[in-house]
């Protein structure tokens, strides 16, 4: 309970810390935080907190990477479900609290989008639902690429956190104007929930595409990181 209770914690600070810097600070008066600022701010969230529970629960805070480490054979399989369900669980009650503290201001309106993640219409950019697929395909790939090479027993010890956390950074900065990044199902769906409508619609590919792209990446390092 301990490893589940770390992961609801950690995956509620990447949701609150990460779409609440998109939705109460990005686009401020005279001081938002604009693309740049976001994309820190979500990499910030898993430096801090691999720091806080790594020692406890290896800090995945996504069902994608919890996934791509079982297959990339860091992880057992009995755990996968409650690990899921812990990260979900936490990102929905994150999203609850931001939208107590969005709602507080004069002319919120969640159907604006909530820091959802969307393609075509939806997507910052105007982009296709192929690239939007493509893309967090290929940047969730090699964020667990990042994670298995990081945590590594042949790594410098202790550094995983900082790779880690500036990998998700920049993949932020390349797939905010595509997706609004994802690469992660649980930040995904806890605030999909509260922005409905599009953002339910499309939330099917912001699970399957992290998944797969998880997949190919443990795939891939399980090649390249093999000592034989």
């Amino acid at each position: 309970m301990k490893k589940f209770s770390a992961e609801f914690l950690g995956t509620f600070w990447l949701v609150l810390g990460g779409c609440g810097s998109a939705v109460l600070a990005a686009a401020f008066p005279q001081v938002g935080i604009g693309l740049h600022g976001v994309s820190l701010a979500f990499g910030l969230t898993v430096l801090t907190m691999a720091f806080a529970i790594g020692h406890i629960s290896g800090c995945h805070l996504n069902p994608a990477v919890s996934i791509g480490l079982w297959l990339g054979g860091r992880f057992p399989a009995s755990s996968l479900l409650p690990y899921i369900v812990a990260q979900v669980l936490g990102a929905i009650a994150a999203g609850a609290v931001l939208y107590v503290i969005a709602s507080g201001a004069p002319g919120f309106d969640v159907s604006k989008g909530f820091a959802s993640n969307g393609f075509g219409l939806h997507s910052p950019g105007g982009y296709s639902m192929l690239a939007a697929l493509v893309t967090e395909v290929v940047m969730t790939m090699f964020f667990l690429i990042v994670i298995l090479g990081a945590t590594d027993k042949r790594a410098p010890a202790g550094f995983a956190p900082i790779a880690i956390g500036l990998a998700l950074t920049l993949i932020h900065l390349v797939s905010i104007p595509v997706t609004n990044t994802s690469v992660n199902p649980a930040r995904s769906t806890g605030v999909a929930i509260f922005a409905g409508g599009w953002a339910l619609e499309q939330l099917w590919l912001f699970w399957v595409a992290p998944i797969v792209g998880a997949a190919l990446g443990a795939l891939a390092y399980r090649f390249i990181g093999d000592e034989r």
